[in-house]
């Protein structure tokens, strides 16, 4: 089976665990390195330059394998889970491009061949707050997938395996490199910078659903990120005074912007940072506009206060 020459072949759609498990045992052996790339489907350029940072860190040589997976443990009672776009065909059109060999997009069937796990991965304290504290177990089932994935997608022993994520989630990206960490994953996890709109909006699936009113409100979640890291060179409370201003003049459009939270916290605890703080930090901000709920995050580094 041809393996390489990735941008004349078309990547191998797998649906089950098996048939990835006997491309592995076949491609391991020829690779240099290994990259998997983890989403939901319904890709978008945000997805495509988490692919192309894939393989280029993997090479020519590399194999790069997408998951399109719409995970259940994800989703609350009154979550969006069968409203989430599915666009298999087009997917694997943006990974063709992109560079992958294949996506692996198996049934909840193959993911839970029991049924709902009962033993689960744990986010712990991080787990609870902002994200977690606006969708409770949210990052529980986020991290048992991710584990499962990693797992079942991994090249094995002797390759270099790489996982790659998007910052644009910057608290789920903390979680995963949490987990790998503390439960002793043999993967290198590799944030790549949000991908934005010519006009600033954060790519996400979601930014479908919202129509021309809705994005001008939406875009004020963009312009409240880059006002308040404009100001870290004043202080921590200076960075978040500019940002609520501009988010609570939202409050007011039509339609308006329901502010979920802004919160600036440390990038690997998210706790909100003190007003003394200096040093790295993430500005953070989720909303909803009309039905579509959006998040969107800046990373900074704030000075000190100056008087």
């Amino acid at each position: 089976m041809a393996l390489f020459g990735h941008r004349k072949h078309k990547p191998l759609l797998v649906r089950d665990r098996s048939k990835l498990a006997e491309l592995r045992d076949e491609w391991a052996l020829e690779s240099q390195g290994w990259a998997v790339v983890m989403t939901m489907g319904a890709l978008h350029d945000g997805h495509a330059a988490l692919i192309r940072a894939a393989r280029e860190r993997v090479g020519k040589h590399g194999v790069v394998v997408v998951t399109v997976f719409v995970n259940p443990l994800q989703f609350g009672a009154n979550e969006d889970l069968d409203r989430y776009p599915r666009t298999l065909d087009d997917d694997l059109i943006v990974c063709h491009e992109a560079g992958a060999n294949a996506v692996f997009a198996p049934s909840v069937e193959d993911v839970y061949p029991h049924g709902e796990p009962s033993v689960r991965v744990s986010a712990g304290p991080v787990g609870t707050v902002l994200e977690g504290a606006s969708r409770p177990g949210h990052f529980d089932g986020m991290l048992t997938v991710v584990a499962k994935l990693l797992h079942i997608a991994s090249p094995g022993a002797g390759v270099d395996y790489f996982a790659f994520f998007g910052e644009k989630d910057a608290q789920q990206l903390a979680l995963i490199r949490r987990m790998v960490a503390d439960l002793n994953f043999d993967v290198e996890i590799v944030g790549v910078p949000t991908v934005r709109e010519p006009d600033g909006l954060a790519l996400s699936s979601r930014n479908r659903f919202l129509g021309e009113a809705d994005r001008v409100t939406a875009l004020t979640l963009s312009r409240a990120l880059r006002a308040g890291a404009a100001e870290a060179e004043y202080g921590a409370a200076a960075v978040r005074d500019v940002a609520a201003a501009v988010l609570a003049a939202a409050a007011a459009a039509e339609p308006p912007l329901e502010l979920d939270y802004l919160a600036l916290v440390d990038p690997a605890t998210f706790a909100e940072v003190p007003a003394d703080h200096t040093g790295p930090a993430v500005l953070a901000v989720a909303a909803r506009v009309g039905s579509t709920r959006l998040i969107d995050n800046v990373p900074l580094v704030i000075a000190g206060a100056r008087s």
